[in-house]
């Protein structure tokens, strides 16, 4: 069955998103509550539960309000510095949420605490910052090796896992990949992101298939002069080159 997922803008470019069944939304990544709360006003819906990837604020940041209009828990990582949270999840473990099962998938690197929720059934996958649309998530806490270690996990799933992440990067993202590698797969990706965002539409949610086209971060496709090194290599190449971008 088909998960209806929407978006809740927040911040600048960060995206909440909601899970909705009914009158009834599970939301991801609160970062703020104000957003969340005008939808389901506006919406007339309720709030079952919450679920976090990791500790950063523009995550987390409206969980402790939201909290009290929850019907359900508050799900996230093993992380004693988020408060707030009810169950903590660690690698494979299943939690459920509207009547979808999640697969927990630890994915160190942009944070220590970093994980993303898997749905086979639907073969969606909530990855916060951990890959973006032609991009991954800077390394603040983890090593090049971990960050490239948790990738490589996601790009176990099914090519048509529908990747849903935690801000609209799409295009700062593709300059940088059209910077490294000619292609006309991420030409082409360039100017349809480049009419989106004109339209103020949004870019996700990216399939696996595609960003393994797109995204030199998935080590499929690469560019010309750092291919021979080795993988963990070539990827954090590519991350330097992008902090630099």
């Amino acid at each position: 069955k088909v998960m209806n997922i929407f978006d809740i803008p927040a911040f600048t470019d960060n995206y909440i998103w909601a899970i909705q069944i009914d009158d009834s939304i599970t939301v991801i990544d609160p970062g703020d509550s104000k957003p969340v709360l005008n939808i389901l006003e506006e919406k007339k819906l309720k709030l079952q539960d919450i679920l976090i990837t990791h500790h950063h604020y523009d995550h987390t940041g409206g969980l402790l309000e939201l909290k009290n209009y929850i019907s359900g828990k508050v799900y996230g990582p093993k992380n004693q510095n988020i408060d707030g949270i009810d169950v903590s999840l660690a690698e494979n473990d299943l939690m459920e949420t509207l009547g979808y099962e999640f697969r927990v998938i630890e994915t160190p690197g942009h944070t220590l605490d970093h994980i993303a929720f898997y749905s086979q059934q639907t073969d969606v996958l909530f990855c916060g910052d951990t890959l973006f649309s032609a991009g991954c998530g800077r390394l603040f806490e983890g090593t090049y090796d971990q960050l490239h270690d948790s990738i490589q996990k996601i790009n176990e799933l099914p090519g048509q896992t529908k990747i849903y992440c935690g801000h609209e990067y799409t295009l700062s993202n593709l300059e940088f990949v059209k910077s490294q590698i000619s292609s006309e797969i991420v030409e082409q990706k360039y100017l349809e992101t480049l009419d989106r965002r004109a339209n103020n539409q949004i870019t996700l949610p990216s399939t696996l298939e595609t960003e393994r086209k797109i995204n030199p971060f998935l080590l499929e496709t690469v560019p010309n002069d750092i291919k021979d090194l080795k993988e963990v290599d070539c990827f954090k190449e590519l991350r330097i080159r992008k902090d630099n971008f």
